[in-house]
């Protein structure tokens, strides 16, 4: 894997006024990503692996994946403009043809839910990273007042 990329991994999150607030990030730096409030709901249950009546869309999209031997590999969250994060699915098809690699543009919501739900590793670019801005100290703050669905 090219080192214009680094591994994170959901760290917290928290509802919010405008939605759910999503902490991303690693040992060395958190960054938010504001999601509506049913995506939030629906990556924390994947991050718990809590079990659902009827399956959720993205429970659907792995299934269609599985039917067509089609497995998702890993999310890049690429960029920010403008306020709205960027990202990429990449995908692998494998068959009697052959192994191909595919990357899609996908709304960071849904490759953190699918990432989350096929247990699959979550990165971003370096140049993201770079300029986004730490939140955790705030992370910490509201994991010491027991705010953050996750720890």
């Amino acid at each position: 894997m090219k080192k214009d990329v680094i591994p994170v991994e959901i760290r917290g999150i928290l509802p919010a006024n405008s939605g759910c607030a999503i902490f991303v990030g690693n040992d060395e730096k958190v960054f938010v990503i504001q999601v509506e409030p049913n995506m939030g709901a629906v990556i924390g249950m994947f991050l718990r692996d809590t079990p659902k009546e009827r399956p959720l869309t993205h429970d659907l999209i792995a299934s269609i994946f599985k039917g067509f031997n089609i497995s998702v590999e890993r999310a890049i969250i690429t960029e920010i403009k403008n306020a709205t994060f960027f990202a990429r699915l990449i995908l692998q098809q494998e068959n009697e043809l052959g192994r191909k690699i595919v990357e899609i543009d996908a709304r960071p919501s849904d490759c953190l839910a699918l990432v989350t739900a096929q247990k699959r590793p979550l990165f971003v670019s370096s140049s993201l990273f770079d300029q986004a801005e730490d939140m955790s100290k705030w992370l910490d703050e509201i994991n010491e007042n027991g705010g953050s669905e996750i720890e």
